[in-house]
């Protein structure tokens, strides 16, 4: 568990699982220049984020934001018990909710869930089944999600990822507990949405401001530190490859060199650094 201070505002980390196995990108394909080789002309990504084996290393975790007035939790992960079409995922039995307990978060005590985009990885924990039927994790809170991204995927005819919105939306919606809101909301004094198009229609970053001090967590704009590194390599799971690349760019050129804290929401341990220009690209000081 690590925790991090901007200003009067303090992030923790909470941990679902870490993987280092390739085996989980198969369902959309693996990112096809993010070879062991290419991977290896950046050294900077050893030993944090790629085994020496040439194998990327992600966590799959949660955000936990406190500051002086609310409570926000950024993306939910995975989840128990969903039905999602790889076996390594559906129908997990992880001890996420005990653990959240044990850093002194109830559940109940959560004000807002701030959904980067609604990835089945990112929205897993926004319901809990309970007695057959799925419930709200956070009962307290107002769920935030962009509208485009709302949109996008209410009309989507078929998910490749099982029954997502079913399972990790529709019940939020009917507990009357999500609020569509636009790409630049701000959430409490000092955390607003940033619009990071491209992963997905609506994908969003979340930035962090208090007491001079600043940081901004990617979502899935970049998913893995090696984008940083390579921002133009294609990600198969881009929603639209030209919009993402664009974006990673734009992002790049806009915190280099700054001093600005970049939290991956996949990154691995240490998850936190600095993005500074390296010759003609970037790389990500820890």
């Amino acid at each position: 568990m690590l925790q991090w201070k901007i200003g009067d505002i303090k992030i923790t980390q909470l941990v679902e699982m870490t993987f280092a196995d390739n085996d989980l990108y198969a369902l959309a394909g693996l990112p096809p220049m993010a070879t062991p080789e290419n991977l290896a002309k950046m050294p900077w990504l050893y030993p944090h984020f790629v085994t020496p084996e040439g194998v990327m290393i992600n966590n799959v975790q949660m955000l936990i934001i406190e500051t002086p007035s609310r409570k926000l939790v950024v993306d939910t992960c995975i989840g128990n018990d969903k039905s999602i079409p790889l076996d390594e995922l559906a129908y997990m039995q992880l001890p996420f909710i005990d653990d959240l307990k044990a850093l002194g978060h109830d559940p109940d005590s959560v004000d807002t869930v701030l959904l980067t985009h609604l990835h089945v990885d990112h929205i897993g924990w926004n319901t809990t089944k309970r007695d057959g039927s799925w419930v709200p994790t956070f009962p307290n809170a107002r769920y935030l999600v962009v509208e485009e991204e709302f949109k996008f995927f209410r009309d989507l005819d078929d998910d490749t990822y099982g029954d997502v919105w079913g399972e990790s939306v529709r019940p939020v919606l009917d507990a009357g507990l999500m609020d569509v809101v636009q790409s630049d909301h701000q959430a409490d004094e000092g955390v607003w949405f940033e619009s990071t198009p491209g992963h997905t229609p609506g994908h969003v970053s979340v930035r962090i401001s208090s007491q001079g001090e600043d940081a901004v967590i990617t979502g899935d704009m970049i998913h893995h530190p090696y984008a940083i590194g390579r921002p133009n390599w294609e990600n198969p799971y881009d929603a639209d490859s030209d919009v993402a690349r664009k974006t990673r760019n734009q992002f790049l050129e806009r915190y280099a060199d700054k001093p600005v804290l970049v939290l991956g929401t996949h990154f691995a341990d240490p998850v936190s650094g600095k993005i500074v220009r390296d010759g003609d690209t970037y790389r990500f000081d820890v």
